[in-house]
């Protein structure tokens, strides 16, 4: 199913906080920052995903970014 860019913005908190419960305690604080990032920053109204799953791996590609920037990977 087609995830449309408000479905994603909609569900972006959703999504952050899935990647939260499954993350250890010092990735915390890159969890906080990525509750502060406005989705609609992160697409265009254009955007679309062939399946959730692909918006869920788009967030999580954003976690892993942010966790090697700061050294945790």
């Amino acid at each position: 199913m087609k995830i449309e860019a408000i479905d994603f913005v909609n569900n972006y908190e959703t999504y952050v906080r899935e990647i939260e419960a499954v993350a250890r305690l010092e990735f915390k604080p890159i969890i906080q920052q990525m509750l502060k990032i406005d989705p609609h920053d992160l697409i265009t109204p254009e955007s679309y995903f062939g399946h959730e799953n692909h918006a869920r791996g788009f967030v999580w590609k954003i976690f892993m970014q942010k966790a090697k920037k700061e050294g945790l990977i």
